[in-house]
């Protein structure tokens, strides 16, 4: 293995500070505003759908046009569209902070979305392009994905705080932060030198379809948890969904200069981390409806309350960036990440037998064991998305890794959402609810446990000697002549 300095100058501290805070600002978004919605209702007069429909178009937004934005990036250069999308993210979250109507809101949570799915992708390469591959990736990565899983759960208390002075400062909030990154990306941000971009053009066939094909694709999975949207509807978009896909497979096998090409997905740790991330990410995002539903309905918890109940798990904003560079550097991605996932396994086994007079205390285990199994799992799954992936495609593999992430959340949402409606009585006593509850508990646990079993095969297609670890977990920055070989998995 070669040897580099392990030193990191104030450059590569601010890069990583600035891309660490636009991926806490997307985390922080949607957390705080899920805790604000009931507020907007009562001062809007949203009806149930509209409501719905604030949170539904920006998973439409963001999951629709990922795969676009993360080859955009590739194409049209990493920073300029970072820069781009993360001004149109602040304007449009200002102008959700002026709604008077509830269409008003519908637009700004859209554009929102859509200015999510392009900025993502293009701070993850230009992470992993500031960073070599090696122990220094490693521990970037870590700090990452520690804080954008530390920025949902870190929302859920400041969009109680600011829902208590007004709901309008859950859309300011992140105009103040994304100018202030703003501010300091643009002296800091770089791209790094040339990219393969094609001499054809723009795939404008590829770009069309798959974009429609997401759009469809997420609008369907959406519209399942709500059943008296009409079935038919539901699973007409849904099927024209996997026509556009099926179309968009056909034109990028023809097209010379391909949006997406095809080939990157038989890299099986790229796979293996796309499904990891859609079954572990759903399984959180159900469960974590079902726990609020508890906590505020049944238990009669004040929004902030809840927040600061779950705030224990968000210990991964900690962990992640301090622990989890250590494990994977001694034992592997893979080893890691099937870590992480068998801990939420155990996390969503404990809370099944809930009761209504349930103590704090006997909900602790499974709120620490959640924000071990995100130390262990998230930075992990981030890094196998990247991992075998040429340089000039890493734009399209954070498209790739944040659709799955995306469509875990609409699904895991959807699925509990089903199951515990059909699970639901004529009654509305607080047992008959727990009742209906219940059910929806074996959703998560069952999606944690696939995902397991999907990162064993990994585990069993073999991995790499490890390697004797680096004299310090220092960041390294993309300045060294020869990059140093990470001790990690050949797959996750």
């Amino acid at each position: 293995m070669s040897t580099v300095s392990v030193r990191m100058d104030g450059r590569a501290w601010g890069v990583l500070l600035v891309l660490c805070g636009a991926i806490f600002l997307e985390g922080i978004d949607v957390a705080m505003l899920n805790v604000a919605l009931p507020a907007i209702r009562a001062d809007l007069g949203l009806s149930t759908g509209t409501l719905s429909g604030v949170v539904s178009l920006y998973v439409l937004g963001y999951g629709g046009f990922m795969l676009l934005g993360g080859r955009a990036a590739d194409l049209f250069g990493r920073r300029r569209m970072f820069l781009l999308w993360l001004t149109v993210f602040l304007v449009f979250s200002g102008l959700g902070g002026f709604a008077t109507e509830g269409w008003m809101l519908l637009v700004a949570r859209f554009a929102t979305g859509v200015a999510a799915a392009f900025m993502a992708p293009a701070g993850l390469a230009l992470l992993t392009a500031t960073f070599p591959d090696g122990p220094g990736r490693t521990k970037a990565l870590g700090v990452y994905a520690g804080t954008a899983a530390g920025g949902f759960s870190l929302g859920l208390v400041a969009g109680g705080l600011l829902a208590s002075l007004g709901w309008r400062w859950v859309f300011f909030a992140p105009v103040i932060l994304s100018g202030t990154i703003l501010l300091a990306a643009v002296p800091l941000l770089r791209d790094p030198g040339a990219l393969d971009r094609p001499a054809g053009g723009f795939d404008l066939a590829g770009a069309f379809t798959i974009t429609g094909a997401m759009l469809l694709l997420v609008y369907g999975v959406v519209r399942l948890d709500h059943p008296g949207a009409g079935w038919a509807g539901t699973a007409g978009a849904i099927a024209a969904g996997l026509a556009l896909l099926a179309a968009f497979v056909q034109i990028e096998r023809r097209s010379p200069h391909p949006l997406v090409r095809l080939g990157v997905l038989r890299s099986g740790p790229l796979v293996r981390a796309n499904l990891g991330a859609l079954l572990f990410l759903g399984s959180f995002a159900g469960f974590q409806f079902l726990l609020t539903l508890y906590l505020q309905e049944l238990r009669g918890w004040s929004p902030l309350q809840t927040g600061l109940a779950m705030l224990v798990i968000g210990v991964d904003t900690v962990l992640a960036p301090t622990l989890t560079p250590r494990l994977v550097n001694r034992f592997g991605n893979g080893r890691v990440l099937f870590g992480g996932l068998v801990l939420a396994v155990v996390a969503y086994t404990l809370f099944l037998p809930v009761t209504l007079d349930w103590t704090y205390a006997a909900m602790l285990p499974t709120m620490a064991l959640l924000g071990l199994a995100f130390s262990l799992a998230y930075g992990p799954l981030t890094m196998a998305a990247t991992e075998g992936v040429d340089e000039s495609e890493h734009g399209l593999a954070g498209g790739l890794l944040y659709t799955a992430i995306q469509f875990g959340t609409a699904l895991g949402l959807s699925a509990v959402t089903a199951v515990t409606a059909s699970a639901s009585g004529a009654g509305g006593t607080p047992e008959e609810r727990l009742g209906a509850l219940q059910p929806g508990l074996a959703v998560p646990l069952a999606a944690a446990a696939l995902g397991a079993v999907v990162t064993a095969f990994g585990l069993r297609a073999g991995t790499s000697p490890a390697a004797p670890p680096e004299p310090a977990l220092s960041l390294e920055p993309a300045l060294s002549p020869e990059p140093a070989s990470a001790p990690t998995e050949t797959t996750a």
